[in-house]
């Protein structure tokens, strides 16, 4: 690998905070991408964090796949832990629904509102710091859209050739704790 396709941890620091010129990320999308990018990033958000557990994947700039003890959750950046990263993390947020035109006014102007027969805005916020995690338009009675649910086993075992210690089933648990509501 040429010396222009190795980066060092502050470089991706600075890429991770947008810092850096248009045309250096232009180049680092261009260059083949070094074998520890993945690594340089993990450690730059691990930094960040007030807690210990590893990182194993962020799901959004707020959120993250952790190793906690044998279990792998979803914990916000503030340290509240939503559980089982194979569970919809919205079920366990705070949800705001803007379901009048007073609430989407403050969103939508004049005739960019969507019409409230048709669609729900929901914004999700952690219980833990109150940050807002997400923001969804849907259609009136849908469930909260589950984005991402990566198969950390194949990532880690193929992907980076390094393995989990333990293997979890690779499987959408949401609808098994919402019918445990139910019972």
């Amino acid at each position: 690998m040429a010396d222009y396709d190795i980066y060092e941890l502050e470089e991706i620091r600075k890429l991770v905070d947008g810092e850096l010129p248009w045309t250096t990320v232009q180049q680092m999308m261009k260059n083949a991408k070094d074998t520890d990018r993945f690594d340089k990033w993990i450690t730059i958000l691990q930094e960040r964090v007030p807690w210990d557990e590893y990182i194993l994947l962020p799901l959004t700039p707020a959120l993250y796949i952790v190793q906690k003890d044998s279990d792998r959750i979803v914990k916000c950046r503030c340290g509240h832990e939503f559980g089982d990263y194979r569970v919809n993390w919205k079920l366990s947020a705070l949800i705001y629904v803007r379901d009048d035109q007073e609430k989407l006014s403050e969103v939508y102007k004049g005739l960019e509102q969507p019409d409230l027969k048709w669609m729900q805005l929901r914004e999700y916020y952690c219980p833990g710091c109150g940050s807002q995690l997400e923001v969804e338009a849907l259609p009136r009675g849908a469930p909260p859209d589950f984005e991402f649910l990566p198969d950390l086993d194949t990532f880690y075992g193929k992907w980076l050739q390094r393995p989990l210690p333990q293997t979890v089933e690779f499987k959408d648990m949401t609808a098994e704790v919402i019918r445990s509501w139910c019972s």
